[in-house]
């Protein structure tokens, strides 16, 4: 992990987190650093634009022909046991087929955070370093702006930094390349 981490842990770990029931009103329960976090439920906006990237990403896929990797959203990830840390990403990648209860990050190829405006910055630099830290090759942000349009902007890790390669705008069709397999999209698409 990143030395940005310079305040102790927290008292819960990933297995107290594993031992939670789900929220019953959507809401998702994350562990960072060893402190639970519950995150709104999503809006509906930011459900349809993880919906129709998730079929974007899965067309992908399919074009390429690739059936060794999977796509699916709102899943638990184990990101690290030492750093106290599970997050509930809005869509990864995996390398193998639905594993249960909760991913490990080895599975992982891709995630993807559609942030909200509610998110905080040091939450989103948190996240992204935990993803870092774990070894995820590829990372996604999708911001919105006021319009709620979205924008994404992809990341390739190097030597343990993510480094942006493609940042796909609302109204121009981009090719990104942070991913296993090439994704042609326009943003706005994302969108009814």
């Amino acid at each position: 992990m990143s030395a940005a981490f310079v305040h102790a842990l927290g008292p819960d770990t990933v297995d107290d987190w594993l031992a939670q029931e789900p929220p019953p009103d959507g809401s998702r329960l994350e562990l960072i650093m060893g402190y639970f976090h519950v995150v709104p439920p999503p809006s509906s906006r930011h459900q349809y634009i993880g919906d129709e990237l998730r079929a974007v990403l899965k067309s992908s896929l399919r074009a390429s022909g690739r059936t060794d990797l999977y796509v699916v959203t709102g899943a638990g990830v184990q990101i690290s046991t030492p750093w106290r840390t599970a997050l509930i990403p809005d869509i990864v990648m995996l390398n193998v087929p639905l594993p249960e209860p909760t991913i490990l990050p080895e599975q992982l190829e891709l995630v993807v955070e559609i942030w909200s405006p509610g998110n905080a910055h040091s939450e989103r630099l948190t996240k992204k370093a935990a993803y870092a830290g774990a070894g995820v090759l590829f990372f996604w942000a999708v911001d919105r702006d006021k319009a709620g349009k979205p924008t994404i902007t992809a990341h390739r890790l190097v030597r343990g930094e993510y480094v942006v390669t493609e940042v796909a705008k609302p109204g121009a069709t981009t090719t990104i390349s942070a991913a296993p397999v090439p994704v042609t999209l326009d943003p706005a698409d994302l969108l009814p």
